[in-house]
Order: structure tokens, then C-alpha cells, then sequence
């Protein structure tokens, strides 16, 4: 059955199933993104409800014009910290954990391709997944961040798109109701509270701080005024089912308001601080929805995060004010975790960023424990994790304002390593005067810690410095990290991929960059036998047909058409590092397909004349005449 007969059964089956119809349609757009027949697409419009679509190709064509426009290097490194090696740029994968980069960003053919994890695709795909948007939002995005008009005929969306869609611009609204509250006669208590904690007007309204009246509809009935359903408004979070009523009620009443936004600096929650000591909780947040993950975010990464890659590291507070404190008196490479117990996905969210972390918690009980939470994880993610610890009780924002911004940067560079911050508390042990007792202490405190270090090199040198410091033989140490290691081995079996010979990526790669040359390359590698036998010649034959059915053909209509296997190793060879200019990689091309071409006649004329043996002994004449013409011909293109 063909897909355009497919089609409208998986409508009339899908149709009581919105979510699920949304999903066939995602999918099917990556289909018309890799060029699918026209009627197929035309039958899938139709049949399975893609209005927003139509038949309108100008869509398409301003997609291909955005890519063509937008650099994904640019793109991805709003995102991830790229490092240019050879003609790529490589970095660590945000769609997976890993310690050594296997992400890889192409600039010349605009392609990602990680080879831990497998992800990779174009600017638009990597949109969609690092921003869990649908196609079409994504192009809207890209068009958007890079000032790109879009056409006159709009572009399509889907449910899940435009349900999306509205709850940024209802967090929007939102913000902006709270933020003109902080600064009327109602908000004096929020006013007074920020005056206190020292922060000024200028900051405040940098960071949107607002404030929730006491009344308990005031931003129900002004979103619901602004268009808004109840629906919509339980959905964002911002609203509860009043108790034994059919109304809503306001879910933040009364505090003070602290927008959080996403890595791209979009509204998708809200926390609000309690102003009266007799409320609880004393902090309450938006719930998660569809466009707010919390486990997944970073309070004001959207704003530290070129002072992060500038100063190579960040700091990590535990509380809003912390952040808004510290970026006041100018230290801006500061984040926090929204609310909740640093997790595993903002500590990969750290390490794309930076590799140095300086934690530098409260110092109460809930801050000590906190600390310790977060350091296992930054550890386990392999950052280089340093631990400040301020004196007088004092809190991040309190210390700045006590001290000044000089002090306390004067105290981030004193910060120690996690481990000689450990060391230090097993040497003001009471029985740190005696080896066993600083032994016990090491295995108590350390062990566990370097454990959790992935690097076993820099494990090694941290071992070192611990013995010297705690006055330990380092065989002692190194043989009690032997046994947990013995116990705990991290070794997995790895499959390894075909090597791919530098001839064959020399020949690809110019096919791939080169328009000029394709048909002269193409059509003596489609004549030379050897090269069905290479690792890429399921490649280059797609490559030879899609010549022949498109001479200008680019590197995402070839992608297009190719299986998943094909693809990867269309990735990895376009991957590889070209170490030789353009011209001289021609002239190298052309003389290893010489070369090939040279053996395959010599062999084609060794068997040739066998053949003619053969034949006249058998007394075949005939035969034995056209073969001694087939080689005449041979032998004089040698």
C-alpha cells in the first residue's frame, strides 16, 4: 500500500487522538523536508489534516532560504561551547552526558552529528530538539533571532505549536501585569523588601521583578479580559480551581514575583517570595507545563552565559536573590537552580558552558547539605568543582554588600579545589594528628569523591596533592583507590566502525564540496569496479544517481535521500579533517582514480588474453577474434 492511500486510513483512525495525529504530522514534515514526491505530499495534506501546510511551496522555499541564511556554528554556540578543530567545530553533546566531546558541528555543509549519543541533522533540527519545539516553531524562532521577515503567506503551525505558542505569550502577559504592580502604592511591602536586600530600581526592572496583589482574581480577571481561557490559564500554572466554585482563583497572592526564563530568554514560570513571615511556603513556584521543566533550567543563565564563557567558569548560588545580588555588584557569571536540588540535566547544563565551578552555597544546615548534593554531581559530569565558604554566616548577596565586589572576587580566585577542601576538614579531625586516624579520615571523605571522578588522570594528580597534604604515602592511597576500583570497574566493550581509508574521504569530500568537478569524479569512480568494494561506495552511488537526476544537487538534498546506515557514514565522511588545500586535493584525487584505473585495465588485459588462450584451443575462432579486438582496444589506453 503507498503512502497516499495510507493516509486517509490513518486520519479516519487517528482523528479521536489529537496527540498522536500531531506526531504523524511532525513526522510527516521531516518527510517534505527530505523532499518527498509531490503527490505524496499533496495526499498527506489532504487526508490528514495539515491545513496549515496546504499546497503552498513558497513555505519550503523560505525554509531552504533561512538555512541558507542562518549559520549553524553561530546557532549551536549559543548552546554549546565550540572548539574548531580542522575544518569542524567539536564540543560536548547537550542532547547526552558525556566527559570528551563527541559532538560535531560541519560549517561548510551546516550539519551537527554527535558520534556518542547519534543525534545530528541541520540548524533547524537542532532547534527542534534543543528547545523541544515543533518544526515550524523552530523556523519561526531562527527567522525571529536573525531579523528575517517572514513570507506574507505566514508559515504553518500544529496544535501542539499553537498551544505552545500561547502559553509564552500568556507568561508574557503575566510578567508584564506583575511587573507594573511592584511600582503602585499596593506593592510598598515588596518595595520595602528589595530595599532592605539592597537591590536598586535599575536592577529590579533588569531582572522583571514584580509583584502579586493580594486579591484573589486580579490576574485571572485581567488575562481573562486580555482573551485567555480558564483552560489556558490552568495550563500555565498561574491559576487554581477555587475550592466548592466553578471560578478560578490566582495562584500567586500577596509576593513577591521572580520571572524565570529559559536559556533563550523567554518567560516560562514564575517563583514567589512570601513578604508576610506568617505565609507559607516561603517560596512557592509554578508548576511544570508544557514549555517549564525546572530540572532542566538554570535561574539567569540567559543572562550570565557570555560572562560565563568569558570568565571560564560560573558560580553557582542556591537562591534567586543570591544572583540578583552578585549581578548588581558586577558579578555576572552566576546561576542558580530553579527552586529545587541541583539535578543531573543542569549540571550537563553547566558543563556546555564551563568546565570550573564554584559552588558557593548559604551556609546554613540546608546549604551545607545542598552543597554536598550538587558536588556529586558535578563531579560525576567531570567539572573542576571549587568551594567557597564565606565568612560571619553571611549569604552570597549579603557578603557583596558588606564587603564589596573586589573582596568577594578576591575570595572566588582563593576558592580551593573541592578536594583540598575536603583534605582540609579530615586534618581538623581530632585524631588527624595520627596516620591512621587521617587514613580513615580519606576513606570516609575522599574516597567516595574520586570515585566519582570519570577522568583517571586528573583523579591521579588530585591523589598526589591529597598525599602530600595529609601527610600520607601515596602507595597507600593509590592501593586503597585500587581495590574500590577493582570493585567498581567502569570498563564497557565499544563497537568500532569500519576505517574509512583517507583515499576514499579525499574523493568524497571533493564530491561533496566541489559542484564543479562531480560529474568528471562521479562518472570514472561509476566506472572503476574496484570502488564497489569501499566502505562509501553505498554513498557514492546514491551521489552518481542523484546526479544524473539533479546536477545541482546540495548536501541536504543528498542527505535527504539516503537510509539511516548511508547517512551516518555520509556524517562521519564529511566529518573527517581535510589537511590538504582544495587544488592539491584535486590534483590527488585525479591520480589515485589514474592509478586504479591503470590496475583495473592491466587486470582487465591479463584475463582478456587468458580468455583468448582458451578460446583457441577450444577452436572458437569467432570468440577468440572480438576478444583479441576488445583487448586491441584496451591495450591502447594504456
Amino acid at each position: 500500500m503507498r503512502i497516499d492511500q495510507l493516509a486517509p486510513l490513518l486520519a479516519h483512525h487517528l482523528a479521536p487522538c489529537p496527540t498522536l495525529l500531531s506526531l504523524v504530522q511532525r513526522a510527516y514534515i521531516r518527510l517534505q523536508h527530505f523532499h518527498a514526491p509531490f503527490q505524496i505530499r499533496q495526499a498527506f495534506h489532504s487526508s490528514i489534516g495539515i491545513s496549515w501546510l496546504g499546497h503552498n511551496e513558497s513555505q519550503m522555499e523560505f525554509v531552504a532560504q533561512l538555512k541558507a541564511a542562518v549559520d549553524i556554528v553561530s546557532v549551536v554556540g549559543q548552546y554549546v561551547r565550540l572548539k574548531k578543530v580542522g575544518q569542524r567545530y567539536v564540543g560536548l553533546c547537550p542532547f547526552h552526558s558525556e566527559r570528551t566531546p563527541s559532538f560535531n558541528v560541519h560549517p561548510a555543509h551546516q550539519f551537527y552529528k554527535c558520534f556518542g549519543c547519534g543525534a545530528g541533522g541541520d540548524v533547524i533540527k537542532f532547534v527542534m530538539e534543543i528547545e523541544g519545539l515543533t518544526f515550524w516553531e523552530a523556523v519561526r524562532l531562527l527567522a525571529e533571532r536573525h531579523g528575517i521577515p517572514l513570507p506574507k503567506s505566514g508559515l504553518g503551525s500544529d496544535p501542539e505549536g499553537q498551544h505552545r505558542n500561547r502559553l509564552y505569550e500568556l507568561h508574557a502577559e503575566a510578567a508584564a501585569f506583575f511587573e507594573r504592580n511592584l511600582w503602585t502604592p499596593g506593592a510598598q511591602r515588596a518595595r520595602e523588601y528589595l530595599a532592605r536586600r539592597g537591590i536598586d530600581e535599575a536592577t529590579a526592572r533588569e531582572f522583571g521583578l514584580g509583584y502579586a496583589p493580594e486579591g484573589a482574581t486580579d490576574l485571572v480577571v485581567y488575562l481573562t479580559r486580555r482573551g485567555y481561557t480558564q483552560d489556558e490559564l490552568l495550563a500555565a500554572g498561574l491559576a487554581l480551581v477555587r475550592p466548592g466554585s466553578p471560578g478560578l482563583v490566582d495562584r500567586f497572592r500577596g509576593r513577591l514575583i521572580y520571572p524565570i526564563h529559559n536559556e533563550t530568554g523567554r518567560v516560562v514560570a514564575f517563583a514567589g517570595r512570601a513578604l508576610d513571615p506568617e505565609q507559607e511556603p516561603k517560596y512557592l513556584n509554578s508548576p511544570e507545563t508544557l514549555i517549564y521543566h525546572k530540572t532542566n533550567l538554570l535561574y539567569n543563565l540567559h543572562r550570565a552565559r557570555q560572562a560565563i564563557r568569558r570568565e571560564q567558569r560560573v558560580i553557582l548560588v542556591e537562591g534567586y536573590m543570591d544572583v540578583i545580588g552578585l549581578h548588581q555588584a558586577g558579578v555576572m557569571e552566576v546561576v542558580a537552580s530553579c527552586g529545587t536540588a541541583l539535578t543531573a540535566q543542569q549540571a550537563r547544563l553547566l558543563h556546555r558552558h564551563a568546565d570550573m565551578v564554584i559552588v558557593n552555597f548559604d551556609p546554613d544546615p540546608a546549604g551545607v547539605a545542598a552543597t554536598e548534593r550538587s558536588i556529586q554531581l558535578l563531579l560525576e559530569e567531570g567539572l573542576y568543582v571549587r568551594i567557597l565558604e564565606l565568612e560571619d554566616g553571611l549569604d552570597p548577596d549579603e557578603y557583596v554588600r558588606a564587603h564589596g565586589s573586589d573582596h568577594y572576587r578576591r575570595r572566588l580566585q582563593g576558592a580551593p579545589h573541592y578536594f583540598h577542601w575536603l583534605a582540609q576538614k579530615v586534618r581538623t579531625r581530632p585524631n588527624a594528628h595520627t596516620l591512621q586516624g587521617r587514613l580513615t579520615g580519606f576513606r570516609e571523605l575522599l574516597l567516595p569523591a574520586l570515585q566519582r571522578m570519570p577522568d583517571r588522570v586528573a583523579r591521579a594528580s588530585v591523589l598526589h596533592e591529597i598525599a602530600e597534604f595529609l601527610h600520607v604515602p601515596l602507595d597507600v592511597l593509590a592501593r586503597e583507590m585500587r581495590r574500590l576500583d577493582r570493585a567498581k570497574s567502569q570498563n564497557e566493550p565499544s563497537a568500532s566502525a569500519p576505517q574509512l581509508d583517507p583515499k576514499e574521504k579525499l574523493l568524497v569530500n571533493l564530491v561533496l564540496r566541489e559542484p564543479s568537478v562531480r560529474a568528471e569524479l562521479l562518472g570514472r569512480l561509476e566506472a572503476l569496479e574496484y570502488a564497489r568494494g569501499w566502505v562509501t561506495w553505498p554513498l557514492l552511488e546514491k551521489m552518481i544517481v542523484l546526479q544524473r537526476a539533479q546536477p545541482e544537487w546540495g548536501f541536504s538534498e543528498l542527505e535527504g535521500r539516503l537510509d539511516q546506515a548511508t547517512r551516518a557514514l555520509l556524517e562521519r565522511v564529511a566529518l573527517a579533517d581535510e589537511m590538504i588545500e582544495p587544488e592539491h586535493a584535486l590534483a590527488q584525487a585525479r591520480a589515485f582514480i589514474d592509478v586504479l584505473d591503470r590496475q583495473q585495465r592491466r587486470e582487465r588485459i591479463i584475463a582478456l588474453k587468458r580468455r583468448i588462450e582458451e578460446a583457441e584451443r577450444a577452436g572458437r575462432c569467432e570468440e577468440a577474434l572480438l576478444l583479441v579486438e576488445e583487448l586491441a582496444k584496451l591495450e591502447k589506453g594504456t
